[in-house]
């Protein structure tokens, strides 16, 4: 058997955590391979809303277990929230849950660092969530890191105090101090530490490699987007991690020739939060309207989300760095409202038009060419079937198809996980 990987196309917030909810049924175990809580995957069923930070989506689905990878950082209060708040479902999380050792942990001054950095760079911030993921992937890859295996040996208190002896030596070099109390973030820390405890700390790369070997059936899911890379995204307006199908291999310790399906998610138009270029940003009454019918606002930190036209350039960059088979689109009802829908097929740079993603289109002014559709200007959300969907929206999921040379398989219509098609 192999492993099928999921992830997001644009910059993140593409509804990676409805399409994982609605398949888990098809597989044995879900394991998530990048981020920390900075992610927010949002899952409704059932006239319930959760959104899960840490813990991968599949949480939910009775048959399947769960496992947070090697290349997750983990804040373990952020992880003891998440605990309590699925309580509620009757889940039994020790038995459905497991923790790679190698993943690494956020500690509070990495929170402070995080705040603190972003809050001396004035106009030039990235927009950082501020949970301190970049800090703490800083550490990891300057051999400093504190990770999860350690907090099972005795000693793992010192390695602490000495790390948070160091941060404080850097946060005192800061001449804009941000306010924030070490000690209840301490405190916090330490009870999610002794949440961590209970459950199974595993050594992930064997348990998964192992698990397909025997026939077990396995989703890697991905967090944020592949436009937020630290290599390949829009830098330095990224996150921290490798977002792209490259980072599942290092993430979880699987091989590439173990890659099945590369599943594609992408919105039906674009999204960002935060800081950075966006070439079909809208700042009139419709990217307006579609924040407003979208929800478009940060699952994790509640911020406006900024919108814009669907980018076929920036799409088939994403598709050609990911090697992505199949497509999945989501949230085409919130486009119902429009008579006519624009995309993006080319940008023009400096009088000349180019039709792939250049390497900095932070510093260049950019103009996207666009095409014309008619909007399908209906109500499609309790549509159940591919053959009763409007034939204009037929037309613009076709015409997406063609350019990119890979098939949407699936559309979303609405945000429960019943709202879903899957295409013949």
């Amino acid at each position: 058997m192999s492993l099928d990987l999921l992830l997001g196309l644009q910059w993140g917030d593409e509804g990676k955590g409805k399409v994982v909810d609605a398949i888990t049924s098809n597989y044995d175990i879900i394991a998530r391979f990048q981020g920390g809580p900075n992610a927010g995957h949002t899952i409704e069923f059932d006239g319930h809303k959760h959104v899960l930070h840490t813990i991968p989506s599949g949480i939910f689905n009775e048959n399947s277990l769960n496992v947070i990878g090697n290349g997750v950082v983990i804040d373990p209060a952020v992880f003891l929230e998440e605990i309590n708040g699925l309580k509620k479902f009757n889940i039994d999380l020790t038995k459905k849950l497991f923790i790679s050792k190698r993943a690494h942990l956020i500690l509070p001054t990495h929170k402070i660092i995080d705040a603190t950095s972003e809050a001396s760079k004035g106009k030039k911030k990235i927009g950082s969530t501020l949970k301190g993921i970049g800090p703490t992937y800083m550490d990891k890859t300057g051999r400093n890191g504190i990770r999860v295996g350690d907090i099972i040996n005795n000693d793992w208190e010192k390695k602490y105090f000495k790390l948070k002896k160091k941060h404080l030596n850097i946060i005192s070099n800061f001449q804009d101090k941000v306010k924030i109390s070490i000690n209840e973030l301490e405190s916090d820390f330490f009870k999610g530490v002794e949440c961590l405890k209970t459950f199974d700390l595993i050594e992930s790369e064997n348990f998964l490699n192992q698990s397909i070997d025997d026939g077990k059936k396995v989703l890697a899911e991905g967090a944020q987007g592949s436009l937020l890379d630290i290599d390949f995204g829009t830098y330095p307006f990224v996150t921290s991690s490798n977002t792209t199908s490259a980072g599942a291999c290092s993430g979880l310790g699987v091989p590439p020739n173990k890659i099945k399906n590369i599943r594609g998610i992408f919105k039906a138009y674009t999204t960002r939060v935060g800081s950075g270029p966006f070439p079909t940003e809208l700042f009139d009454s419709i990217g307006k309207k579609i924040r407003e019918i979208g929800n478009e606002y940060g699952a994790t930190t509640g911020r406006d989300r900024r919108c814009g036209w669907l980018d076929l350039v920036a799409l088939k960059y994403s598709i050609q760095i990911n090697g992505v088979t199949e497509l999945n689109i989501m949230k085409s009802d919130v486009l119902s409202i429009f008579d006519k829908i624009l995309v993006c097929t080319s940008y023009v740079i400096n009088g000349e038009e180019i039709n792939f993603f250049p390497y900095d289109i932070n510093s260049k002014e950019i103009t996207p060419k666009y095409q014309e559709f008619r909007g399908w200007n209906t109500d499609i959300t309790e549509i159940k079937n591919e053959d009763s969907l409007p034939n204009e929206l037929i037309d613009y999921i076709n015409f997406i198809e063609s350019f990119v040379n890979v098939p949407i398989k699936l559309i979303s219509v609405g945000p429960d996980r019943t709202q879903t098609i899957i295409r013949k």
